[in-house]
């Protein structure tokens, strides 16, 4: 049967191929019309249309896996979930690896970037737990040492550098040691690790999660110089290394320098106080405990209070909670150990008398907030409150005093150095950054992906090729089909909520200082959260040349993320989807024109459940579930390319 619908001037015959979506009435009138049906769902849109989605870029399918793009080193969060889930432990470890280089540790202290952009987050509460589930792939794998890299045994000739054995250092020597280069470290402290060390509390991540997994890549033959703090750059680079990279860090903590400062003992710089308890040089404080500053520094500093005897522990923040720098998970782990946060206060005195810290005096606070921005504040009172000691936790700075001026190495009013945000390499070339010692302070995830772009840099530096010259992202894509409605994943969605992770008792916490408080998850917690992950990997992909435009995907599909409409300028467009676009920078995918009516298919990338519905109905097999395997290319695929070898996706097979 065909539609006859009246139009001015002429008249459109159109199949019936089921419901039509708009929301519109047409405009023309017809009463044989559905009364859904509207002009712009018929007439074909000319002019400004969105562009068919080129599925053939990678960049498409990597933005669509949100957590994977999320995350600054670009981990392969849903597969490695999928092998938690088949209790292939060792599996996900290394899928782990590939990309993050600590898994352990991450697993336990990541800022977590993911989390946030993962898409469970759009329809339920809470995240997937990618973090706790990269723990427990650390936790419960066996001896992996025989799948590690190798440094070869014939080296080729490249001597680097290292300054600071923290994450960066460690993760540039990850990537070169198994390409012959010979890297050495120079470490101001007696053991590697940086921040990772120093900076957080054993209770978080102990020595031993840390020691392992640092024995990785120092065990391929690094060279580490401990209790060699490096006092001039000139020297260093008058010793003839082919390169340096410099992961020393954000060293200094940031002062406040207020009346009272220093006339007295008791107020400390949040990271100096935590390396020195970190080195047993501190074991106790007083029982009234002052923490200036909410970022994460903040937090350790007060639980850290706790542990060493302090009865009272305040936060103290200058602004409201919503503008706080701390994790949410943070400030939830130090409010449930009875931590105070205090906000609206902003510090202006430390009252000492005699050499004694008395406490602190605070303005009062009142600000005028509209969307998320602060228009203005008063300040309307002053208060004074008690305490034995300070901690000031309000940022870290980076510290170049031992690199000369003269060396070509240019730095910005700030005195940061100029770094290229591709390369990393400093004015001078072959001097490189990355961490915190490049753009400031970050996190571990961050200096990892830093790692991963200097020591391709690096490499390419010591080769005498182009810096900016860099491979492209790349992408397999591999059919999950195994019979006519069976697929090779797990597909259903669980509406279960985010698993909690089990904690110590508050009782027994504080007993030791280097308790670890999170426990993990167990069997059961665990086989319930890898469940809630959406298998944004496998992807939806649609062949418009297979598609008679039955409805029959739109029919079946959960979420209403299918519209079979003409096409027409995104503002347009967006507004006759079946559900509404959450995220206007979130990809829609857009069909070339079908055969039938020459209108598109669109699919919101916001709330497809990549549950597979879609294509077990389909009669015409128009769409499939494919893997997509991503891959975002590290130091050796640039061998691999320089050797005439295969391109950086096609090394490692699909799971």
């Amino acid at each position: 049967m065909a539609l006859t619908i009246g139009l001015s001037r002429k008249v459109c015959k159109l199949p019936w191929v089921g419901r039509l979506s708009t929301t519109e009435p047409i405009e023309d009138g017809c009463d044989q019309a559905p009364k859904r049906l509207c002009l712009r769902e018929i007439l074909i849109s000319t002019g400004f249309s969105v562009k068919r989605t080129d599925t053939s870029n990678p960049d498409y399918f990597h933005k669509v896996v949100d957590c994977q793009w999320g995350c600054p080193a670009h981990t392969d969060v849903p597969e490695y979930i999928r092998l938690i889930a088949q209790g292939r432990f060792d599996d996900a470890y290394m899928v782990n690896r590939e990309s993050n280089v600590f898994p352990g540790i991450l697993g336990r202290v990541c800022d977590r970037p993911c989390e946030p952009a993962c898409r469970r987050g759009r329809m339920d509460e809470k995240p997937v737990a990618i973090c706790r589930l990269k723990r427990v792939c650390a936790d419960h794998r066996g001896d992996i040492t025989d799948r590690l890299p190798k440094a070869p045994v014939e080296k080729n000739g490249k001597k680097v550098a290292l300054v600071g054995a923290g994450p960066a250092s460690l993760a540039v020597c990850n990537d070169l040691m198994p390409l012959g280069y010979e890297c050495t470290i120079f470490e101001a402290q007696s053991v590697a690790g940086g921040l990772m060390r120093y900076n957080i509390p054993a209770f978080r991540l102990p020595p031993e999660v840390l020691d392992e997994e640092i024995d990785y890549i120092v065990g391929m033959g690094v060279e580490i110089h401990y209790n060699h703090r490096i006092e001039s750059m000139k020297g260093l680079l008058d010793q003839g290394y082919a390169a340096v990279f410099v992961g020393s860090g954000a060293p200094r903590g940031k002062e406040l320098k207020l009346p009272g400062r220093y006339d007295t003992e008791n107020i400390h710089i949040g990271i100096d106080w935590l390396e020195s308890v970190a080195f047993d040089h501190i074991d106790s404080i007083g029982e009234r405990v002052l923490i200036i500053g909410v970022g994460n520094t903040a937090m350790d500093c007060c639980r850290t209070s706790l542990r060493l005897g302090s009865k009272s522990v305040k936060v103290m923040a200058r602004k409201p909670r919503e503008f706080f720098k701390a994790s949410d998970w943070e400030l939830e782990d130090a409010e449930e150990e009875n931590v105070e946060i205090v906000v609206n206060h902003s510090p202006k005195e430390f009252v000492v008398e005699n050499g004694k810290l008395r406490g602190m005096k605070f303005e009062l606070m009142e600000y005028t907030i509209e969307n998320g921005r602060i228009l203005d504040q008063d300040v309307t009172g002053e208060v004074f409150i008690p305490c034995d000691d300070v901690v000031l936790a309000i940022g870290q700075e980076n510290a170049f005093p031992w690199i000369e001026r003269d060396l070509g190495i240019e730095f910005n009013p700030w005195e940061e150095p100029m770094v290229d945000e591709v390369t990393y390499e400093s004015t001078r070339k072959g001097v490189f950054f990355g961490g915190d010692s490049a753009f400031g302070p970050k996190n571990i995830i961050w200096a990892v992906e830093h790692a991963h772009q200097a020591a391709i840099s690096i490499h390419r530096h010591c080769q005498g090729e182009s810096l900016t010259e860099r491979l492209p992202d790349g992408l397999n894509l591999q059919s999950r089909k195994m019979g006519i409605h069976e697929w090779s994943y797990s597909n259903s969605f669980d509406p279960a909520a985010r698993r909690k992770m089990m904690h110590v008792p508050l009782e027994v916490r504080f007993d030791d200082l280097g308790r670890e408080v999170e426990l993990g998850f167990d069997a059961e917690q665990t086989a319930t959260e890898v469940e809630r992950c959406l298998n944004c990997d496998i992807q939806t992909v649609f062949f418009d040349s297979l598609c008679i435009e039955c409805d029959a995907c739109l029919d079946i599909c959960p979420t209403q993320c299918l519209t079979i409409t003409a096409n027409g300028e995104k503002d347009n467009l967006v507004r006759r989807l079946k559900a509404p676009v959450l995220e206007h920078d979130q990809p829609l995918f857009v069909s070339g024109e079908l055969k039938q009516t020459s209108r598109v298919m669109v699919k919101d990338e916001n709330f497809c459940i990549h549950c597979g519905l879609c294509a077990e109905r389909c009669p015409t097999a128009a769409w499939d579930m494919q893997k997509s395997l991503l891959n975002f290319p590290k130091a050796a695929d640039y061998v691999s390319a320089e050797q005439g070898g295969e391109k950086p996706c096609q090394q490692r097979q699909a799971g």
